[in-house]
């Protein structure tokens, strides 16, 4: 099964929601009505606000209803697509992939335990290593047990090398060593896998931003991408986290993994709109495959219409 279509298989749950709201809509549509109340909609807010889209979000979505009146499900399904496309980025997408003439491209991926930051290291490397670049990556996570050992596996399947330390080691001095390493060996492309950290937790958040200080110090424009990896499940809590982390570090953009089977596929509009960090990445599996570049249109088909 090609990627999008499986992203529309993940996506069920939330585009069945969302449809649970279209409907009463429709029951009572009206085109020739001067204008529609708050009440006429309210099924649909309900729904949207259940997939987790985001308070502002919705606001706009639904302004756009009233002044579109769509007469049918059609003319609704294809305004809430155009609507969703926009606010997710619209035109089309940025390939997240090493530029021509940066070496080496440096990626440092953040985010809370058990978003799949490693799993996507993984699938990074591979990608890269498809396309003929030489890849490092860097097993920062020194903490968590057997994240090296995760993290070896990953660089055999993608076919790249890998540095790791011993367990427990300052997560600055390992990157430090990384890139040292990549710079030796003329690697392309370095990418370094952290530990989870609670975005509440300060002295967690510190130690994060003095491991981007290392590589700034290290590689000139380092770390080209700040990658902040998030739990699409979390709906509106990843928001939260997303704010955190950017504040601390900068982040660059967004990865959205778990897609598949989550009823919160909505988030994908709030972090975009509340926080205004552009989605660069989504999941939807374990597997090497299973990530591709955010396409905002693609997106919003898969969401609405599947």
């Amino acid at each position: 099964m090609a990627f999008w279509d499986r992203l529309k298989s993940g996506l069920t749950k939330t585009r069945d929601a969302i449809k649970q709201g279209i409907d009463p809509v429709l029951v009572q549509l009206d085109p020739t009505r001067p204008d529609w109340d708050q009440a006429s909609l309210e099924p649909l807010e309900e729904a949207l606000l259940s997939a987790d889209v985001g308070v502002e979000s919705v606001d706009e979505l639904l302004e756009g209803v009233r002044r579109a009146r769509p007469r049918d499900r059609a003319e609704l399904e294809t305004m809430l697509v155009d609507a969703v496309a926009k606010e997710t980025g619209g035109g089309a997408p940025t390939r997240f992939q090493s530029p021509d003439g940066v070496k080496p491209w440096v990626v440092l991926l953040v985010g809370v335990n058990g978003a799949g930051k490693t799993t996507l290291a993984g699938k990074l490397a591979a990608r890269e290593a498809a396309r003929g670049k030489s890849v490092l990556l860097v097993a920062a996570d020194t903490f968590r047990a057997a994240a090296g050992e995760q993290l070896e596996i990953w660089a055999e399947r993608a076919g790249a090398e890998l540095l790791r330390q011993k367990a427990g080691a300052d997560p600055a001095a390992v990157a430090h060593d990384g890139l040292e390493a990549a710079r030796a060996r003329s690697i392309d492309v370095v990418i370094i896998d952290t530990a989870g950290r609670l975005h509440t937790r300060t002295n967690l958040m510190e130690e994060l931003a003095k491991v981007r200080r290392v590589i700034a110090r290290l590689v000139p424009g380092a770390p080209h991408e700040t990658l902040l990896v998030l739990d699409a499940t979390l709906g509106q809590n990843g928001v939260a986290q997303a704010r955190q982390f950017h504040d601390a570090l900068g982040v660059t953009g967004v990865a959205l993994t778990k897609l598949d089977g989550t009823a919160r596929g909505g988030v994908v509009l709030a972090v975009k709109k509340e926080l205004g960090l552009p989605i660069r990445l989504i999941g939807v599996g374990e597997s090497l495959e299973d990530v591709d570049d955010f396409e905002p249109q693609a997106f919003a088909e898969a969401l609405v219409r599947g």
